[in-house]
């Protein structure tokens, strides 16, 4: 049996079926090998190509102005401008959600009047580059002024319907102090406090009214005003219609009166003149008489 299994391994078809295995198993594990490491090293060229490309991205920013805010009020300028940020990928991202970076106007040598400035970034990553949109912008540096005035209650009318009449107005805040610029500021007629009243008002009326700073011909003018509001109180009361019925009484029993007096005195008129008429009348008979007798003797 020994001799037979020697035999058997020594035929050359089992060999060479061994070998076709063996071969088989080295072609699948190299293969296996090789792809998984290709499929790696795409994915790292892909992660190394996104980090390397590059991106833009515009972004919406509020503009700083630099200067002393005690002694002057900047005017002119916009609230925001637009950057358009460009570089890596994954830098332009992170800028994009973070926003860590500002846009400035740089006005602390300047002195007060009207001047062209160019904008400027800082905080930005040094790989990153910008462009700002509007690169210049125009201002108006003026010395700053505050003054105190006095409020004024302005209401739409002052008639009501139904026999209703309005009261006097109250404010809760007397003065008020008013900032800004020195030429706007120079401006300033009044603080007004505009209280809109429906015409079927008839109960009371309690308004909180946006103080307004306006100048000689109504127009209403950018400055501060601290506080900015205040509590209006208008009371509303019925017309007292008595009243009137007694003026009307009065009225009527004083001509009444006149009439009487007037009819008194008429009266009075028409004895006086019918006396003068007897009394004249017996004269003239009396002189009658004296004549007839007078011609008898």
């Amino acid at each position: 049996m020994g001799k037979d299994t020697k035999g058997f391994f020594r035929r050359k078809w089992f060999l060479r079926i061994i070998s076709l295995i063996l071969a088989l198993f080295l072609f699948m594990y190299v293969n296996g090998s090789k792809s998984g490491f290709l499929r790696q090293n795409t994915r790292n060229n892909n992660q190394s190509s996104a980090l390397m490309s590059n991106k833009s991205v515009t972004l919406r920013m509020p503009l700083d102005v630099t200067i002393d805010n005690n002694k002057y009020i900047v005017s002119g300028y916009p609230q925001y401008v637009k950057v358009k940020v460009t570089g890596p990928s994954a830098l332009v991202t992170t800028t994009s959600n973070t926003q860590n970076f500002k846009v400035y106007a740089d006005l602390s040598d300047l002195t007060p009047g009207k001047h062209r400035v160019k904008l400027k970034t800082s905080g930005l990553n040094s790989e990153l580059t910008s462009k700002i949109e509007p690169q210049y912008i125009n201002v108006n540096i003026q010395p700053r002024k505050t003054i105190t005035m006095k409020v004024t209650i302005r209401l739409s009318t002052r008639d009501l319907d139904n026999g209703y009449k309005l009261g006097r107005p109250h404010s809760d805040i007397q003065t008020v102090q008013v900032t800004g610029s020195r030429d706007e500021v120079n401006k300033v007629n009044r603080i007004i406090a505009f209280v809109a009243i429906p015409h079927d008002a008839k109960d009371n009326i309690a308004r909180q009214v946006t103080l307004q700073a306006i100048d000689r011909n109504g127009q209403t003018l950018n400055v501060v005003i601290s506080p900015t509001t205040t509590n209006v109180s208008i009371p509303i009361s019925a017309g007292s219609q008595s009243s009137s019925s007694s003026d009307s009484s009065s009225s009527s029993s004083e001509e009444s009166e006149e009439t009487k007096s007037s009819s008194r005195t008429s009266s009075r008129n028409d004895s006086s003149d019918s006396s003068s008429e007897t009394s004249q009348s017996s004269s003239s008979i009396s002189n009658e008489d004296s004549s007839s007798n007078s011609r008898n003797q």
